[in-house]
């Protein structure tokens, strides 16, 4: 016989379970449109082009495909040399220097001090260790001076040209009070220190697209190095206040040398740097440090030629 207590206990169990069943979550909360794994096909980390990172942010570019021109302004350069192009770059043709230069007697109006606060330098290279003197891959010069406001060099004196495991790189800038700041990837202090930071460092060849990068965050003063999607710098924290970037005014572009290395334009008698032996592609400047993820997305997109 069933009692009422029975009666009780089972209309309980059920009510139980329809309340269970009514509060189940739902997988799909926002209507969300699903996804089709067509749409990701061919894409890289997302992308399908290294054209599709941060394009509002992106200042200058320079694709070396057949022009040596910037190509967002259609800025050609006022004077080269040692320049030609090749077949075989990380898209399309890339740009030969053999002791040479592009230099842009130009005040980008997108680097100037009001609008230029953050950035991030990225580039494909194919070059060798010297043993005797440094490269200038990319400065965006003040006029005049010998230290530009970004100084991006590559410590080819460091090591011979048969050390192709090894590649320093020393980029600088010039603070608000007129100093100097950089970030090398070297070691410091010694293993088993509190601040040690292991030595890190790209393989390079004249056979090897190698892709090198610099970030700068314009309010916290941090300035990273990046080589072939790792992170290399060991001094990044550059500090704020007097010792922020500032990009000065006038300024001009020099691709592979600085002025000293530009006829008629040598401001004194330093030979530290010569001008660049080496191949360069896909130059791209953005007006913002890039996040990790898209930086470590173009390293992986031009690895496939995208």
């Amino acid at each position: 016989m069933i009692t009422s207590k029975k009666i009780y206990f089972f209309s309980g169990l059920i009510l139980a379970i329809s309340l269970f069943s009514g509060c189940k979550k739902d997988g799909n909360p926002n209507n969300l449109p699903d996804v089709d794994p067509r749409d990701y096909e061919g894409k890289i980390d997302g992308y399908t082009s290294s054209d599709e990172i941060f394009p509002n942010n992106l200042v200058a570019y320079w694709s070396f495909d057949d022009t040596k021109n910037e190509t967002l302004s259609n800025t050609a350069p006022a004077q080269t040399a040692g320049d030609s192009f090749i077949d075989g770059g990380v898209r399309g043709k890339a740009l030969k220097l053999q002791s040479g230069y592009l230099y842009f007697p130009t005040q980008f109006e997108k680097f100037k001090t009001d609008v230029f606060k953050s950035f991030t330098i990225s580039s494909w290279i194919q070059i060798l260790n010297n043993g005797s003197k440094r490269t200038m891959l990319f400065q965006l010069a003040r006029p005049g001076i010998f230290n530009g406001s970004i100084n991006f060099h590559l410590n080819t004196q460091s090591f011979p040209a048969s050390n192709t495991s090894e590649l320093k790189i020393q980029p600088t800038f010039t603070s608000v009070g007129g100093g100097m700041q950089d970030n090398i990837n070297t070691r410091r202090d010694n293993p088993g220190d509190p601040n040690y930071v292991p030595y890190l460092t790209p393989t390079i060849g004249m056979e090897k697209w190698t892709h090198v990068l610099i970030t700068y965050e314009g309010t916290t003063g941090v300035f990273n190095i990046w080589a072939d999607g790792q992170k290399i710098g060991a001094f990044s924290n550059r500090g704020t206040g007097n010792n922020l970037f500032k990009s000065y005014e006038p300024s001009e572009i020099i691709i592979g040398s600085n002025y000293n290395g530009i006829p008629g334009k040598q401001v004194n008698t330093n030979t530290d740097f010569a001008p660049m032996t080496g191949n360069i592609d896909e130059m791209r400047i953005y007006n913002v440090a890039l996040p990790d993820a898209h930086i470590k997305s173009l390293y992986n997109l031009g690895k496939v030629n995208k």
